[in-house]
């Protein structure tokens, strides 16, 4: 099975309009959202969820009220300000609890519990190019990067039993842990950038990154015609680095209204779905 992963340096330069284009194209292939801090790949695929699965990582003090003897060091000691005081009662904000562990160490009552807590949900589902694994972790919580190596595995597990060919993986935007973790066992990482300076930059970034690891990589100009003359300065660094330029998209409308619609730009538009079939058949040949 070949692993294929959709990423970028930034955010919105086009990595689930991409993935979902490929989503579409696609035979014999298992998709998975590995952008789980903020996943929009169910936006267009609507998934039909038929397996739900709590996430727990990490931990939360909980101090036991009928142990604690109100001294007050966990508050003293807490550099994240997590300890309330309420009367003479102390309790902990979850919002701003750490997981440190320094009061469920030093408390001299041992009255402060340290249990995993229950960061999001993951899922799967079936959409109409198929199955599809992805998760949704709650606001501020952290341990992306651990969820996103979950989803991967599940997502192996599934293409086995099914005997698919392909994961096709929508990656999280930037170069830090989720995409880090992301990267682990792929074939080929597809950049998308955009004809603008900070694209240009970003690009430089999340190739760096997927040298260092040897990833393969093969790169995505999104709105070229926008900037003819930064287009060419982006496959001028392409060629110097041997990356292919698997394609070219033009700054369309159809884009925007086949979100409005739920589809994919291919379901919805002929022409882009002619341009996204040839780099498709790119992306495909690097494998």
């Amino acid at each position: 099975m070949h692993e294929i992963l959709i990423i970028s340096g930034k955010g919105g330069a086009g990595k689930t309009t991409v993935t979902g284009a490929f989503a579409h194209l696609a035979e014999n292939a298992i998709f998975c959202d590995l952008d789980v801090d903020a996943p929009d790949f169910h936006l267009i695929s609507q998934p039909e969820q038929y397996e739900s699965h709590e996430f727990w990582s990490g931990h939360e003090a909980q101090i036991r009220q009928d142990d604690c003897v109100h001294c007050g060091l966990c508050l003293e000691l807490c550099r994240f300000d997590a300890i309330k005081l309420e009367g003479e009662t102390y309790t902990v904000d979850p919002m701003k609890c750490e997981g440190c562990k320094v009061c469920v160490a030093l408390c001299p009552s041992d009255a402060i519990d340290f249990n995993l807590k229950k960061c999001g949900e993951w899922y799967r589902s079936k959409t109409r190019f198929g199955h599809l694994v992805h998760a949704q972790l709650y606001p501020g919580e952290e341990n992306s990067g651990r969820l996103v190596a979950l989803l991967k595995d599940e997502a192996r597990k599934t293409a086995k039993e099914l005997g698919y060919e392909i994961l096709l993986a929508d990656g999280a935007p930037g170069i830090g842990c989720p995409v880090i973790s992301s990267l682990s066992g792929t074939d080929l990482a597809v950049f998308v950038t955009e004809p603008t300076p900070s694209g240009l930059h970003d690009l430089e970034r999340v190739a760096a990154l997927c040298d260092h690891f040897r990833v393969k990589g093969c790169v995505v100009i999104n709105k070229y015609d926008l900037n003819i003359g930064m287009t060419e300065k982006i496959e001028s660094f392409c060629k110097q680095k041997g990356y292919l330029v698997a394609g070219r998209i033009p700054h369309s409308d159809a884009v925007t209204a086949a979100m409005v619609e739920r589809k994919t730009v291919t379901e919805f538009d002929s022409a882009m779905y002619s341009d996204f079939a040839g780099i498709w058949n790119n992306v495909l040949s690097q494998l």
